[in-house]
Formats: structure tokens, C-alpha cells, sequence
């Protein structure tokens, strides 16, 4: 038994965010801390998705596991740089849909 629960840090593109909020509640109500994507209500600038990208980065680094939501098979650039680097850091990766 854990000392503390499983962190599940989600990845996916932002056009998906009704199904990341889905994924969220379900593995809190699970009894999974999630790390989701930042949000934001307006257009951003190119520094800060680029900081958004780089914090998501840390955010994976904390995670047990990645669980990507990827309605369709879809995985965005963003999105597949982040699946490389949780491979590369020996990060399980489990996806909503097939790829």
C-alpha cells in the first residue's frame, strides 16, 4: 500500500478540454492526484505557451504516470513533445483513445 496516492499528470491539446476536465474528475473521484494543463479563457502569447509548455514539462516530473487524452487518435505537437519527454524519463504513458 502507497504512502500517499498515485499522481497522474494529463496531457492533451487544449481543444480538448471538456474531455481533460472528464479525465480529471474521474481519476480524482478515483482517488488520484491530477496534474492537469493550465487553462486560460483568452488568446495567449507565443512566451507564454512557451512557459505554459516548459511548466507542463515539471508538471510530468512529479507525475507516477501520464495518461494522454487524445479523443480520436488525436495527439497535437505540444502534445507529442511532452510523450516523448515522459518517455525519455522512464514516465508509464496510457492514452484515452487508440493511436
Amino acid at each position: 500500500m502507497p504512502d500517499r496516492p498515485e499522481i497522474v499528470c494529463i496531457c492533451g491539446s487544449t481543444r480538448f478540454v471538456d474531455e481533460i476536465r472528464a479525465a480529471n474528475r474521474d481519476l480524482t473521484f478515483a482517488g488520484v492526484i491530477v496534474v492537469a494543463p493550465g487553462e486560460a479563457d483568452e488568446l495567449i502569447t507565443n512566451e507564454q505557451k512557451t512557459a505554459l509548455d516548459a511548466l507542463h514539462l515539471r508538471k510530468i516530473d512529479l507525475a507516477d504516470r501520464v495518461l494522454v487524452v487524445n479523443p480520436g487518435g488525436y495527439i497535437g505537437e505540444s502534445t507529442s513533445r511532452e510523450i516523448a519527454y515522459a518517455h525519455a524519463t522512464g514516465k508509464p504513458i496510457s492514452f484515452t483513445d487508440p493511436v
